[in-house]
């Protein structure tokens, strides 16, 4: 027997309405998102300091993990693919418009830009190495081209090319969600896009190496060699918001139920870490990687911050969440992208109190200095620098809700 059309049943005719479905929010709030921001920060710190120290060698399998934690980087662009992509995609399901493009690159200029030129500033002035910059090199890095343009960058800001491949992505978000969502949001639309963007990303990791002789800059460190870590946050908005959707998916809900395992997650996370540390994932200091090797450490971070993206995406009450979600923690978070920013400098400064030469030793030592310095400077930029332009952002938010206020009410909090 035909099935019978939508609307045509006994509730219909009653003039009952039919069962609504589930709310798909624009903007909730993720709140262990903020503390995993902060394990990313530290981890960064903690591997820079670990280099400086010279605690990768000698120390086995610790001293690679001391290396492997530049993986905080991976954390930092899961998280900017998911938080980022989620209200285009949210926002499509509910037949809102996309955000506004004026809104949107104000709200991450406003993010960025204020606390990255005080610390050029900081770097150029105060740290040892930077004597001999000119015009051209402070107007490069103010504009954030430093790994556009040269084989090395400034001392204290060698961190930095993260952040340049974090604004690139900004700017071609917009046409990437065009592509993907289109008019209605069609999940194997995006998981197309998706695939797309990790093949790019094999392609140039293995095209990388030969063209990095004929350019000027370091393309290894630009944005194609790290589109899949953006597009596995990327897919995780899509499977959280076709979750809120109601969709029954098998894959969307393995992967929901993953997420609901936090500790499962970070110890599939830990187990992918051990396997980075081998010689499989490429060599723990400078030297050039094989084209297997670098594929390798990019499958393995891609799958450990997508693992620890998750573990804060679907988490429940419970004991993880309640300790991931402390007043402390979450703050560190919020003042961690000062953290990461600062800490070079500042480790370039332990050093100079202490009288401790690089590469010589005393790591705990050096790495509780920075720690600490990082911290009081990070809480000053925050305080001063970083929220009066994040109050900035808030009335540019306020004013895109007055624009759209006729448009379908949705529930919303701040998502950073």
């Amino acid at each position: 027997m035909a099935s019978r059309p939508s609307g045509t049943g006994p509730a219909h005719r009653r003039g009952t309405r039919p069962a609504p479905l589930p709310p798909v929010e624009v903007a909730p709030q993720f709140p262990v998102l903020d503390t995993l921001r902060a394990v990313g920060a530290l981890a960064v710190l903690t591997t820079h300091t670990s280099f400086q120290t010279g605690e990768y060698l000698g120390n086995g399998v610790g001293g690679t993990l001391l290396a492997r934690l530049d993986v905080g980087v991976a954390i930092f662009f899961v998280l900017s693919g998911f938080l980022l992509a989620r209200p285009y995609l949210a926002r499509r399901t509910l037949d809102l418009p996309a955000p506004g493009l004026t809104t949107y690159y104000e709200k991450r200029a406003l993010r960025i830009l204020p606390v990255y030129l005080v610390v050029v500033v900081i770097a150029y002035l105060f740290v040892g190495g930077n004597e001999d910059a000119g015009p051209s090199d402070w107007l490069a890095s103010f504009a954030l081209l430093d790994s556009f343009v040269g084989k090395s960058l400034p001392y204290g800001l060698t961190h930095m090319w993260s952040l340049a491949v974090e604004v690139s992505f900004y700017l071609v978000l917009p046409a990437l969600m065009l592509v993907a969502v289109g008019r209605r949001l069609r999940g194997r639309r995006v998981g197309v896009v998706l695939v797309a963007m990790a093949l790019t990303s094999i392609s140039w990791l293995v095209l990388a190496p030969r063209l990095d002789p004929h350019v000027a800059g370091s393309p290894g460190l630009w944005l194609p060699a790290y589109l899949t870590w953006f597009a596995t946050g990327i897919g995780l908005a899509l499977v959280h918001v076709l979750h809120q959707q109601g969709t029954t998916s098998r894959l969307v809900g393995h992967v929901v139920a993953l997420g609901r395992q936090p500790g499962v997650c970070w110890a599939l996370a830990g187990g992918l870490m051990l396997v980075a540390a081998t010689p499989l994932a490429g060599p723990t200091l400078l030297e050039a990687p094989t084209v297997a090797e670098s594929i390798t450490k990019h499958v393995l971070y891609t799958f450990v911050g997508t693992l620890l993206v998750l573990s804060g995406v679907f988490t429940l009450p419970g004991a993880y969440r309640h300790v991931m979600t402390r007043r402390p923690l979450r703050h560190l978070g919020h003042i961690s992208y000062s953290i990461f920013c600062i800490h070079l400098a500042l480790l370039a400064a332990a050093f100079d109190l202490t009288g401790i030469e690089v590469f010589t030793g005393q790591g705990l030592k050096i790495w509780a200095i920075t720690l600490v310095l990082s911290l009081v400077a990070a809480e000053v930029l925050y305080r001063v620098v970083e929220l009066p332009a994040l109050r900035l952002k808030g009335r540019l938010r306020r004013r895109e809700s007055a624009s759209s206020r006729t448009s379908r009410p949705a529930t919303t909090a701040t998502t950073r």
